[in-house]
C-alpha cells in the first residue's frame, strides 16, 4: 500500500486490507499551525467568497495573447493582430474573439516580472507564482529534480483555505483536473507545506477521454470493504483503526487519519457528490464551455463556487498530441510552432471555456463575489526563435521570467482596465512593475486575508508574506 506521503506498507495485514487510499488528499507538510483570523470586510468592500485560479501550464506567451506589440519589429511582434474588445482599455489577440466580448470584466496586468529572483525553469516558476515567495537556492541546484518539501512556503490557495471557516461538507481548497507534474515531476508550490496537511488541496482528476467525469482518485474502495459498510461510520473508522495499528507510532499516523476522515466525509455526503456532477448541467451550458477536459473543469469550478468552496484551481491539462508539434509537453510551453499551436489549438479552447466562465458567473450574479485569476509560471521570450527547436525557422518562443501578464476579474476588481505596461518589445516591465509577491497579496486582499501570521509546530510565529503589496488600484 502506498499513501500520499510516499510511505510504503508496514505489514502484510495492511496490504491485504486496503480500504480508502488517500493519495490525492495530501502531499507534504506535517505541521498544524495556528493562524490569526481577520474579518470578511475589506475597507467598505465585502471580501470575495471564492477564488478561481486558472493556470496555463507551461508558460503562456504574453506577447501573443494580452500584451501584443503590433508596432514592434517583425521578429518580436509575431503573426497575430490585436482585436477590438468590449472595453476600450483592454487589447487582446484576434484569436480570442469570445473573450474580447467579455473584456469589460477583465483587468490585465502587463508588468509582472520575477526580477532575477527566479531560475527560468518550470519548477521555480510554479513555486514563485503559486506561493508569492522566491525559490530558494535548491531550485537552481536541482531544477526539475527539486521535489516538494514540507518546509516550503504554502500555496496561496492553502493560505486562503486556512483563513476561512471549514466548509460544512466540501473541502475548502480543490484542484482539478490534475496534480501538476505528477508523478515524475510533481511541481512544488501547489501544497500547503509548512501550514500543515489540513490545508492541502483535494484533487479531482479528469481525463481527455471522458471530459465530463471527474474522480477523487484517493476515494476508491478495495479489499473486503463493501459500499454497504459506508452506511456505518463507526464500522469504517474501526477498519481504519485496525489497518493503521501496525504503524501507529509513525509520524505519518496523524496525517493518514485526517486524510481518511476527509475521504469518508466526501464519500458519505450526497451533497458533495452532487456538486461534482457535470451531467446535471444543461446540454447548451456544457457546449458553451467546450466539451473538453479543460472546458469542463472551468464549468465544474463554477459549480464549486456555487457550492461555496473558497478556493478552486484549474491547472490546464496538456494534450500529448501537441507535444511533438509544439515542443511543449502538450501545453502552453510553446518552444516550437508557437503561432500554429496557439491559433489552432490552445487559444480556441481557452477562449471558449474562459469566456464562458466569466459570462456565466456574471449572469448568475456570482462574479462580484468571486475573484478569477489567470496565471502561469512564466511568459515567453520576446524574440521569436528558440535554439532548442530550430531557431527562427522553428517559430517558437523560449521561457521568459523577466516579463509576463496576469488576468484578474471579479471579486471587487474593476473590469475593463489594463494595469502597468511592458517595454516596446514586451521584454521588461516599463510602468507600474509588480512581482509575484504583489499578485499573492492582491488575492489575499480580495479575499479579506490581511493578517498573515502563522505559527510552526513548536508554536513559533512566522510571517507568511513579509514582502509585496496588494495592487489596490485594480479595485
Amino acid at each position: 500500500m502506498t499513501t500520499s506521503t510516499g510511505h510504503t506498507g508496514h505489514s502484510e495485514a495492511v496490504r491485504r486490507r486496503t480500504f480508502l487510499v488517500a493519495g490525492g488528499l495530501g502531499f507534504c507538510g506535517m505541521s498544524v499551525p495556528a493562524l490569526v483570523h481577520a474579518g470578511g470586510q475589506v475597507g467598505t468592500r465585502k471580501a470575495a467568497k471564492s477564488t478561481i485560479l486558472v493556470w496555463l501550464s507551461g508558460g503562456a506567451s504574453h506577447l501573443d495573447t494580452w500584451d501584443m506589440k503590433p508596432d514592434a519589429p517583425a521578429e518580436f511582434r509575431g503573426e497575430f493582430k490585436p482585436v477590438a474588445t468590449s472595453a476600450p482599455g483592454v487589447r487582446l489577440c484576434e484569436h480570442l474573439p469570445m473573450l474580447a466580448r467579455q473584456a469589460h470584466h477583465l483587468a490585465v496586468v502587463n508588468s509582472l516580472g520575477h526580477f532575477g529572483r527566479g531560475t527560468g525553469d518550470h519548477h521555480a516558476g510554479y513555486y514563485y507564482n503559486l506561493t508569492g515567495r522566491p525559490p530558494d537556492p535548491s531550485f537552481q541546484a536541482l531544477l526539475n529534480d527539486r521535489t516538494p518539501r514540507e518546509t516550503d512556503w504554502p500555496f496561496l490557495g492553502s493560505v486562503v483555505a486556512a483563513r476561512r471557516p471549514p466548509h460544512p461538507y466540501l473541502p475548502s481548497i480543490i484542484t482539478l483536473p490534475q496534480k501538476p507534474g505528477a508523478p515524475r515531476y510533481t511541481r512544488p508550490g501547489q501544497f500547503s507545506a509548512k501550514l500543515g496537511v489540513d490545508f492541502d488541496p483535494v484533487y479531482l482528476l479528469g481525463s481527455r477521454e471522458k471530459p465530463e467525469e471527474f474522480a477523487l482518485p484517493s476515494l476508491t474502495l478495495q479489499g473486503d470493504v463493501s459500499v454497504a459498510r459506508l452506511e456505518s461510520r463507526r464500522g469504517l473508522l474501526q477498519t481504519v483503526d485496525e489497518a493503521v495499528r501496525s504503524f501507529e507510532r509513525s509520524r505519518a499516523v496523524d496525517l493518514y487519519g485526517r486524510q481518511q476522515q476527509k475521504a469518508f466525509d466526501l464519500l458519505s455526503s450526497t451533497r458533495s457528490k452532487a456538486a461534482f456532477r457535470i451531467a446535471d448541467e444543461p446540454e447548451a451550458v456544457r457546449t458553451r464551455y467546450g466539451r473538453t477536459v479543460n472546458g469542463m473543469s472551468l464549468l465544474l469550478a463554477r459549480r464549486l463556487v456555487e457550492a461555496g468552496v473558497p478556493f478552486i484551481s484549474v491547472f490546464w491539462m496538456e494534450d500529448p498530441a501537441l507535444d511533438a508539434l509544439c515542443k511543449s509537453g502538450g501545453g502552453w510551453d510553446t518552444h516550437g510552432n508557437n503561432f500554429h499551436c496557439l491559433r489552432d489549438r490552445l487559444l480556441p479552447e481557452f477562449d471558449r471555456g474562459f469566456s464562458a466562465l466569466l459570462e456565466d458567473l456574471s449572469a448568475r450574479g456570482l462574479l462580484d463575489e468571486t475573484l478569477v485569476l489567470v496565471n502561469s509560471e512564466m511568459g515567453r521570450s520576446p524574440r521569436i526563435g528558440d535554439v532548442r527547436s530550430g531557431g527562427v525557422k522553428g517559430a517558437g518562443r523560449d521561457h521568459w521570467t523577466n516579463c509576463m501578464s496576469v488576468l484578474f476579474a471579479g471579486g471587487g476588481v474593476r473590469g475593463g482596465q489594463t494595469y502597468g505596461s511592458s517595454d516596446r518589445v514586451g521584454a521588461y516591465p516599463a510602468d507600474h512593475p509588480v512581482s509575484p509577491e504583489d499578485v499573492a497579496k492582491t488575492v489575499y486582499h480580495a479575499m479579506g486575508v490581511e493578517a498573515l501570521t502563522a505559527s510552526d509546530r513548536e508554536g513559533r510565529p512566522f510571517d507568511l508574506m513579509p514582502d509585496g503589496a496588494a495592487i489596490r488600484a485594480l479595485f
